[in-house]
């Protein structure tokens, strides 16, 4: 018995104007029953049902390749490599500021102390035992090591020990003697003209002033401070070569007039340093902080210099690169002072020319 075509569909609620048959009417049950009878053989596959489902996936997935055809394609990360992220722009480095001139003084004062504990027994290194014989050997020492003015002075002071003497002396021999120490000539010159000054004009006696000291021939500032610092006891900066490249170095002047480097570092420390800072410098700059190639890693001071790297950085390799007593090596002096460390430098051998020979007997 097939139910009526108004109760089937009223029965899925489709429509809400269709009377529902009362209970005990007749077809009241049979509606309902040929309804579930109808829904079950959808459900078991009817044709209906199959072609609707059918439908709807197929209507499903077109929708889904057109919605995955409009989205962008995600590139995946090969396999085993790391995810890649957005690379951040890089922060520029802050530029350092620039040391104060009160920073400046405090480190070069800190580098002084540090000297002094790394030599305690700076001192000049030229060999002298009065004022005079410490003014001619300073004049000497002009472009040549000390090392080659102290082989020579012995003999220099054995012919002519005193102003008076080498006044008097005759050039020709006075410059055989002094050769050695290169522009002999012109430095013969200047020895026999202080000479003559000091006896003429100071009773033969080094005076005990700049001032005086720099009317002599030859003699400068730097040659001044020596003479005053190392025997009259007057603090004075000495610069020389090392002692310019230096201070230079570590920042402490711009400044290349040996005056103005004077002036300027005379600023910085007290007076009283003045003379051993200048000896503590030379030692330095001529052991471990050379010119060319200095040894930074065997340097005491590396922590305090801005010119840290210039030079050898490997401990192994700058300790080769140690001289004098740093290095295992005689010193520059021929009598050095009792405390100092290393061992006296070897007398000058002067070489004489063998004899012609004669005629064959």
């Amino acid at each position: 018995m097939t139910a009526p075509t108004d109760s089937a569909v009223g029965e899925q609620g489709s429509s809400p104007s269709v009377r529902r048959p009362a209970k005990g009417a007749p077809g009241a049950g049979a509606a309902p029953r040929a309804a579930g009878k109808a829904s079950t053989k959808a459900g078991a596959g009817g044709p209906a049902a199959g072609g609707a489902r059918a439908a709807g996936t197929t209507g499903t997935a077109s929708g889904a390749k057109k919605a995955a055809s409009k989205r962008p394609a995600s590139k995946k990360p090969a396999q085993g490599s790391a995810p890649t992220r957005s690379a951040k722009p890089a922060k520029s480095a802050k530029p350092a500021k620039p040391e104060s001139h009160l920073a400046m003084v405090r480190r070069a004062r800190r580098i002084n102390r540090e000297l002094a504990e790394v030599y305690p027994y700076a001192h000049p290194e030229l060999d002298f035992t009065n004022p005079f014989e410490l003014l001619v050997a300073t004049v000497l020492s002009a472009q040549t090591t000390d090392l080659r003015v102290n082989q020579t002075t012995p003999a220099l002071f054995a012919a002519y020990p005193t102003p008076e003497d080498m006044a008097a002396a005759v050039p020709e021999e006075l410059e055989e003697i002094i050769r050695p120490t290169g522009f002999f000539r012109a430095k013969a010159k200047s020895l026999m003209g202080l000479s003559a000054a000091l006896r003429d004009r100071f009773d033969g006696e080094v005076p005990g002033r700049i001032e005086d000291l720099v009317t002599l021939p030859g003699v400068g500032r730097k040659t001044a401070n020596v003479v005053l610092g190392n025997v009259f006891g007057v603090p004075g900066i000495t610069v020389d070569t090392h002692f310019g490249r230096l201070v230079r170095r570590w920042k402490w002047t711009e400044q290349e007039d040996p005056e103005k480097v004077e002036a300027e570092i005379c600023a910085i420390f007290p007076k009283s340093e003045w003379t051993m800072l200048s000896h503590r410098v030379v030692f330095h700059g001529r052991r471990i902080c050379h010119s060319r190639k200095p040894a930074c890693g065997a340097c005491p001071i590396a922590p305090l210099c801005p010119a840290y790297g210039e030079g050898e950085t490997d401990p192994e390799k700058a300790a080769k690169l140690l001289k004098y007593e740093k290095g295992g090596q005689p010193g520059q002096r021929l009598s050095p002072p009792a405390d100092y460390p290393g061992l006296p430098a070897a007398p000058l051998v002067r070489t004489t020319a063998a004899p012609e020979p004669g005629p064959a007997a």
